[in-house]
């Protein structure tokens, strides 16, 4: 789902070069970046919760059928 937010001509050209600078495909990838950095989270919680055990080979199953 996507959404549309409205932002001064000015935020959007700084967006843009910091889009540029990052090098952010799209200005989602781009404000992710920015709010990650912000709130200090991890880039992948891969491992995070050492207490989960492995997935089953018909659990994994499940999650990748379309």
């Amino acid at each position: 789902m996507s959404t549309t937010i409205q932002v001064s001509k000015k935020t959007l050209q700084l967006l843009n070069i910091l889009k540029e600078k990052l090098s952010a495909r799209s200005y989602d990838e781009l404000l992710r970046k920015i709010i990650a950095e912000k709130l200090n989270l991890p880039i992948s919680l891969f491992g995070s919760n050492p207490k989960l055990k492995p997935f089953k080979k018909e659990e994994e199953a499940e999650f990748h059928e379309l």
